[in-house]
């Protein structure tokens, strides 16, 4: 059955459907599937299984997953992630049995790419479809990008004109990932309030005008020289907190779920496809990066960043940009 995403809260609601397909818009369908691994957890399905089918899989361990329930409790979800949405021959006639024969006590959600038309005339993907609740995201059209980013802006109590919106808009070009780092970069700036354009031109120009790219760059680079001196620069120019910290953050959050991509076998060059990262320098940036940095490290690296998130914020004392160097050195650590 097709969900539109409008009626998904609605349907979080117990009891929860034993089967979810979510597809389309990175974004917006991690999203959706962070939605409904709350609501399970909300509703008692507390074990959680993560399958990410790769060129290894073994389709075994999907039917293995499903029999397999905890000794003390029989509510569990099962995450099964297919990043190239393309199952093959196996994956396929798996998921139609699957399909056909739902376990109890299980919820199964199935994360899918953007699709393209052939794939939806598949007969695993009609099966799924037919037995699931079915989350089709599409990335809004040119025209009503300005409204999404509005929707955005009010979730953190913020709101902007018109032609400020047309600016972000057309910044970004369509890029939700980008808009969505840009909405959340103002968040950090700025206070809950109606933003101006030339507050939201600045937030965007002056990432030049910081030296935050080439921060990034030395960040990926393993250079804790340059890093040091970059910092101090941006201290002297007083430079945002908040968007000195926006920067660092993007970058792990980044590298983490490259990690994590790799870990599991995908291949880098889908996964900087799936990161948006086209430009060679930048991929071999995050290769060298990669190379030295497990993730255990960038772990401890997101949890750094985020007690300095609180020193922004006045919630925890500190000295902020003392801490942004001790991130910096972290992230350069070779071991």
């Amino acid at each position: 059955m097709n969900l539109r995403p409008a009626d998904l809260a609605r349907r979080l609601e117990p009891p929860l459907a034993p089967l979810w397909v979510v597809h389309g818009n990175e974004l917006l369908a991690l999203e959706a599937a962070d939605a409904i691994r709350a609501a399970a957890r909300q509703q008692g399905f507390d074990e959680r299984e993560t399958l990410v089918v790769d060129s290894g899989f073994e389709w075994n361990a999907l039917a293995a997953a499903a029999g397999n329930l905890s000794l003390f409790g029989s509510a569990k979800l099962i995450d099964l992630r297919l990043p190239t949405g393309k199952p093959g021959r196996e994956g396929g006639e798996a998921l139609q049995r699957y399909a056909a024969a739902l376990p109890e006590g299980i919820v199964t959600l199935i994360s899918l790419p953007l699709l393209d038309w052939q794939v939806r005339k598949t007969a695993w993907f009609k099966a799924i479809s037919d037995a699931a609740l079915t989350l089709e995201l599409e990335t809004p059209p040119r025209e009503r990008l300005p409204g999404w980013i509005a929707q955005r802006l009010a979730a953190q109590k913020q709101s902007a004109p018109a032609e400020a919106l047309e600016f972000i808009a057309n910044h970004i070009e369509g890029n939700l990932l980008a808009a969505q780092q840009e909405i959340h970069k103002l968040g950090l700036l700025y206070d809950e309030r109606e933003l101006t354009l030339p507050e939201i031109e600045s937030a965007v120009l002056n990432v030049a005008r910081y030296d935050i790219d080439m921060l990034r760059t030395a960040l990926l680079d393993g250079d804790p020289a340059r890093c040091a001196r970059l910092i101090d620069g941006l201290r002297a120019e007083s430079a945002a907190p908040p968007l000195v910290l926006w920067a660092f953050a993007n970058e792990i959050r980044t590298l983490a779920s490259l990690r994590g991509g790799a870990d599991a076998g995908q291949p880098l060059p889908a996964l900087f496809k799936a990161e948006r990262i086209f430009d060679p320098s930048r991929q071999q940036a995050f290769r060298t990066a990669l190379g030295r940095l497990a993730r255990p490290a960038l772990r401890a690296a997101l949890a750094h960043a985020a007690r300095i998130d609180r020193m922004v914020k006045g919630i925890k004392p500190g000295e902020i940009w003392d801490e942004f160097l001790l991130l910096a050195l972290r992230l350069c650590h070779r071991p």
